[in-house]
């Protein structure tokens, strides 16, 4: 029987990749549900080129061509699908709610959206155990460690390495950083990405939303998650084990591969996506620059600061990177719109009433996510 699909954000990035798998695998795969969140024309396509699936718009103004619309219509649809599984390849914190409604639903999550684990981790976690089914990352870094992990058992490993490909200002010096323009940031040297994680990439907040995301999805402490920077972006991610010893998963920078190996798990099955050709390769590490790159350790201080910090440092992201693709803040000061961010988020935290309390819903964590922006808003407005 074939394993049914729900691909979010369709015609977006990773869910341009997740089609593909789906056309190369027509004998495992029954797309049943596609969104997207504005792309009414590539939507189209897609539903042309799979009558049978459910089509879902986010965006109203444009959705009366397809089954659904509007952002309840797009949770009404994941629910109506009844998909095995659905691939979440919706950008930013708009992917939270479909990851939830997707769990709901009873689906197991191909989790290709990071500020799912990010900003609620624990909760979708808990209600996953609920719906007896499984989360499982997309991510190229993250896929690689599931099964690393998975490989070699968790009590075994002590500590797990992330690569990062430095994007492509790793040899710029600051006052070359100074200068950048959104065009220049959205050029990134190996992988092909849609423009927010283009430009996370180039700041080094991508990894940083990484260290974060594979602290909620595999329970490691900071201190025990480390970054290497690997500009062939062959090596995805590492282990080292107690004995020293270290494992790594390599394959091509292609997405394709990790949404197969999430779609068919927990089998492993024959795919054309990734290979390489040793023959050619040439493979180099080194440490990343923090002061030229303040985003990733702006991450380790937001994991290390609790649930609401994790929250803010990825809202506060979000509205920078906008402001800088808009050409309203310089790209230097997004790591400093994040700080200022995170200091007044951890001095209102700590001053609170509930200052002791874990975030316990949803909805109390989209409060805290408006409230960084709020601040984060304020602070470009601050600067026209």
């Amino acid at each position: 029987m074939k394993k049914r699909v729900a691909v979010l954000g369709a015609t977006g990035s990773i869910g341009k990749s997740a089609m593909d798998v789906l056309r190369d695998q027509k004998d495992r795969f029954q797309p049943v549900l596609l969104t997207a969140h504005a792309d009414a024309k590539g939507l189209l396509k897609l539903k042309e080129e799979f009558p049978a699936a459910l089509t879902a718009l986010a965006d109203s103004t444009a959705g009366a061509q397809f089954d659904f619309s509007g952002r309840d219509g797009l949770l009404n649809a994941i629910a109506e699908a009844k998909a095995d599984i659905a691939v979440n390849g919706i950008s930013g914190a708009a992917g939270l709610e479909p990851s939830v409604a997707a769990i709901k639903a009873g689906s197991d999550l191909a989790l290709a959206n990071k500020e799912t684990i990010v900003m609620a981790g624990r909760i979708v976690f808990a209600m996953a155990v609920e719906k007896n089914v499984r989360i499982i990352p997309v991510d190229s870094e993250h896929s690689a460690l599931f099964k690393l992990i998975e490989a070699h058992g968790k009590d075994n490993v002590s500590e797990i390495i992330l690569t990062a490909s430095g994007g492509p200002f790793r040899e710029y010096s600051r006052e070359m950083l100074s200068r950048v323009t959104p065009k220049e940031a959205l050029a990134h040297p190996t992988w092909n990405m849609g423009p927010k994680i283009t430009v996370d990439s180039a700041t080094l907040a991508n990894k940083g939303l990484e260290v974060i995301e594979a602290a909620g999805l595999f329970g490691f402490p900071p201190e025990k998650i480390k970054v290497a920077i690997h500009p062939q972006s062959v090596v995805h991610s590492m282990v080292r084990l107690k004995d020293g010893a270290v494992y790594a998963q390599m394959s091509k920078p292609d997405m394709r591969l990790p949404i197969h190996e999430a779609l068919a798990w927990p089998e492993t099955v024959c795919s054309p996506f990734g290979v390489l050709d040793f023959a050619s390769l040439s493979l180099t590490f080194e440490k990343p620059d923090l002061e030229k790159f303040p985003m990733l350790a702006l991450a380790y201080r937001s994991l290390s600061g609790g649930e609401n910090l994790s929250i803010a440092y990825n809202a506060a992201n979000e509205i920078a990177v906008e402001a800088f693709l808009k050409e309203k803040i310089e790209f230097l000061e997004i790591p400093r719109l994040v700080g200022y961010v995170l200091d007044k988020s951890m001095l209102a935290y700590s001053s609170s009433a509930n200052s002791g309390e874990r975030l316990e819903s949803i909805e109390a964590i989209l409060n805290a996510d408006r409230g960084a922006r709020k601040m984060a808003e304020d602070y470009v407005w601050s600067k026209k």
